[in-house]
């Protein structure tokens, strides 16, 4: 949430934690018109930003350590993302998809640097203590040229209507995920399977139910449990493919390109998580520990780009071509263990769909519904109007969709190609246009545009590769 000061008092959901306020909030220092700014003022205002140090300006109710802050960001990263891991290789290749999630992992920790030195500087100028996401790429594009300064007002709402598509995205992938896995347990007792859109009809009620919980203390235990659930099933899953001894022989090294958008979109999806990035280093005992070669961030990359890469290569290798968007549902369906894993992630992701929806309840229902409706008795009705309408829309998208890989692919390449990459090099470019000069200038300038161009092709090429597999599966 935004404090009248500026400061972003972030919302804990779950595993992540985001900070939802419209960056319309922010009280802007418009740019004098005409726009050309001199030297000499930028000098002064210099000078006059130095005095102020947002780290030590920063009132926080309850500083997290950094091992905390260690732990909140693993916790954030890691969730169905990971389970579609070997699916994405399958996607690749074993070869290509190793290289490929190194190397994305180090573009968007390279792009969330870049986003968290953009925001201090952005608020040691305002002498604020801290912003959202919404805010810094307010503030950064009212730095810019004049072109950026006038679409400063908008780029707050552009931003937080990629945050809700990519939460609502999110539900929908849990959706999918909870009716898979109970199916997959289902059928194993039953005769004839069952349909995978009638275990969506009967989760219904219950995530229309759990998103009625308008205060989050209250699912705060459930959410516990679910992360203690999740860590369990992760190591019998581990178990499973490791029981085994793989080989190389059937599986593919390097994929066609045309699986690649599909692969780029996934691993987007499961690596990201740049909406929680700023809440976590604003509410920091010591924030200057979040970033440097090694700091809290640069260990938790390094820890998930592992985790992720050994998931996705391993899975594939073990199941090959028959792995399915979620490895859990490659799991042996005579199992017991490998029922209660699934069982378990199920009733698991069902929490987190009550967690996750709460950030897009929060961004519809206080941003932008609740102001235009003024007091009013029936204001609590249309409240529960909108969270249920909510969770119909996810669950709509869902049964119209009902394939996870699709899924993710789809809202990794849409949502985080803008988010995790296109937005934080624009962010750099405005903040720095008037402070940089020379060889310094050029860099800035070819190194954020090449990191523009690269989330605007993986926007473009990855929603689209993605669209036409999911008219191509379930519109033809």
């Amino acid at each position: 949430m935004m404090s009248k000061n500026g400061h972003s008092n972030p919302t804990f959901i779950g595993d992540s934690i985001v900070s939802d306020k419209p960056a319309n909030k922010y009280s802007l220092e418009l740019a004098e018109k005409g726009g050309a700014k001199s030297a000499s003022v930028v000098a002064s205002k210099d000078a006059a930003a130095y005095e102020y140090n947002p780290y030590e300006n920063r009132e926080v109710e309850h500083p997290t350590t950094n091992s905390e802050t260690l732990f909140h960001l693993l916790k954030g990263s890691l969730g169905t993302g990971i389970l579609a891991m070997p699916n994405a290789f399958r996607n690749a290749g074993y070869i290509t998809g190793t290289i490929g999630t190194v190397v994305i992992g180090f573009i968007c920790t390279y792009c969330i640097h870049q986003l968290v030195k953009a925001e201090y500087e952005l608020c040691r100028r305002k002498k604020v203590p801290s912003m959202n996401y919404p805010g810094v790429a307010e503030h950064a594009l009212m730095e810019g040229p004049p072109f950026f300064r006038k679409l400063a007002p908008y780029i707050g709402h552009i931003v937080n209507t990629f945050l809700l598509i990519y939460q609502l995205g999110c539900c929908c992938v849990y959706v999918v995920f909870v009716a898979s896995n109970i199916k997959s347990i289902v059928d194993f007792y039953l005769e004839e399977p069952v349909d995978l859109r009638l275990c969506m009809v009967i989760i219904l009620l219950p995530l229309i139910l759990i998103n009625w919980v308008r205060n989050l203390k209250y699912l705060a235990p459930f959410s516990t449990i679910a992360n203690g659930i999740t860590m369990v099933s992760f190591g019998i899953i581990c178990y499973y493919i490791f029981r085994e001894p793989f080989t190389t022989d059937d599986k593919v090294a390097v994929a066609p390109f045309a699986g690649f958008p599909l692969f780029f979109g996934t691993v987007l999806f499961a690596l990201e998580a740049i909406g929680i990035i700023l809440p976590l280093e604003n509410e920091m005992k010591t924030p200057k520990k979040f970033g440097g070669s090694c700091g809290v961030l640069n260990v938790a990359m390094v820890l998930i780009v592992f985790l992720y890469t050994g998931m996705g290569l391993f899975g594939y290798l073990n199941y090959g071509s028959e792995v399915e968007g979620s490895i859990t549902l490659n799991l042996p369906s005579k199992d017991i263990l490998a029922q209660c894993v699934k069982g378990m992630l199920a009733f698991a992701i069902y929490i987190t769909h009550g967690l996750a929806c709460y950030v897009a309840i929060d961004i519809t229902w206080n941003d932008y519904v609740a102001e235009h409706l003024g007091p009013q008795r029936k204001k609590l009705f249309w409240e529960y109007v909108v969270r249920t309408s909510i969770v119909l829309v996810t669950f709509l998208l869902a049964v119209a969709v009902p394939n996870l890989e699709l899924f993710i692919s789809l809202f990794g390449a849409l949502c985080l190609s803008a988010l995790g990459l296109a937005f934080p090099a624009l962010i750099q470019i405005c903040t720095h246009w008037y402070h940089r000069e020379g060889v310094a200038k050029v860099w800035l300038l070819v190194s954020n545009f090449v990191l523009i161009i690269v989330g605007i092709l993986g926007l473009i090429i990855g929603t689209s590769t993605s669209l036409s597999e999911i008219i191509a599966t379930f519109f033809k």
